[in-house]
């Protein structure tokens, strides 16, 4: 059997998994269609999400894959739940939620993992100006905590909720549910205080809102990611050089996974899986955080399963 046949015959496979669980009131994807669910401009999904989509493009052929713009991690999430989309970038602290129904998700979510791919760094920026320095100084003021269907908004309310932070009660900050480029924008004009960014390091629209006003990171206590949840968080620094004079504080880390349907054909997972590794350098060129893909760290998914197809590429490349 020819390459192209073999990809023709996983292109059919795809669309009778999709049909399968459709139902009557969805419009199916086309046929050979490879809809990846990725994120908001200015932020790492959404470039390394491109970035895949184009190898994949060239690996999968005739399959047509496709990069979209979305709210983020539980955007992500829902789209796999409502076949919207096959192949989605998740932050694990949102997949837990996802797979066992709680909010913000109606019901369990069917996914597993295709690989870990590299850590989210939680960022609370203010500008320098101001007389922000520390979590608590946030009480009683305008914190955009990220797009309302995002990975970010969940990492932010949790935190937020937090008897630590002294950030209830009359205490409370005023959120607002801003996009990434909104926050930046709305940062640098002065019409919030702070904004809540989860992403990886660097993100681009955090290095260009520098180039704009000068800012500042604010840390968070010793203990945040214990008090969270340890299996899901790790605290760590964000290094001084990330973004120039800012200074190095304490945060929390997530991973964030490729994740897919569970009914998604073995082979297509296979090869999706595949192409990430063999075509990692292409990915590096479009975006840094790429290089944190290796065969170790991959297979950590927790709190997801692995897909079949995966699990069969890993345990061939480890042999």
């Amino acid at each position: 059997m020819t390459v192209r046949s073999i990809a023709a015959v996983l292109a059919a496979s795809l669309a009778v998994a999709v049909l399968s669980g459709c139902g009557e009131s969805e419009t199916p994807p086309a046929a050979g269609q490879l809809r990846i669910a990725t994120g908001l401009d200015g932020g790492v999904y959404r470039v390394y999400g491109s970035a895949l989509a184009s190898v994949l493009n060239d690996d999968l052929r005739p399959m047509r894959a496709t990069a979209l713009a979305t709210e983020g991690s539980v955007d992500n999430l829902q789209r796999l739940d409502e076949r919207r989309a096959e192949v989605a970038f998740t932050l694990a602290d949102s997949a837990l939620p996802a797979m066992t129904g709680k909010a913000p998700f109606a019901r369990p979510v069917k996914i597993m993992a295709l690989a870990r791919l590299y850590d989210d760094y939680l960022q609370i920026i203010v500008r320098r100006d101001s007389e922000l320095r520390h979590i608590g100084d946030l009480a009683g003021k305008r914190v955009s905590i990220g797009a309302r269907r995002s990975g970010t908004a969940l990492q932010a309310r949790r935190i937020l909720r937090m008897p630590i932070m002294h950030l209830r009660g009359s205490r409370a900050v005023r959120t607002r549910s801003l996009t990434l480029k909104q926050s930046t924008a709305a940062l640098a004009e002065g019409r919030i205080d702070a904004l809540f960014w989860s992403g990886g390091l660097p993100t681009d629209a955090i290095d260009d809102l520098r180039k704009t006003v000068a800012i500042r990171l604010i840390g968070l206590p010793a203990g945040t990611a214990a008090r969270l949840d340890p299996d899901l968080y790790t605290e760590t620094q964000i290094p001084q050089y990330v973004y120039g004079k800012e200074g190095a504080v304490r945060t929390v880390i997530a991973s964030n996974l490729l994740v897919v349907r569970r009914n998604l054909p073995a082979e297509i997972a296979f090869r999706i899986t595949r192409a990430l590794f063999e075509h990692k350098s292409e990915l590096v060129a479009k975006h840094p955080q790429a290089r944190r893909l290796n065969l170790r760290s991959a297979i950590a998914t927790f709190p997801l399963d692995l897909h079949p197809g995966a699990k069969r590429w890993y345990r061939q490349e480890r042999r």
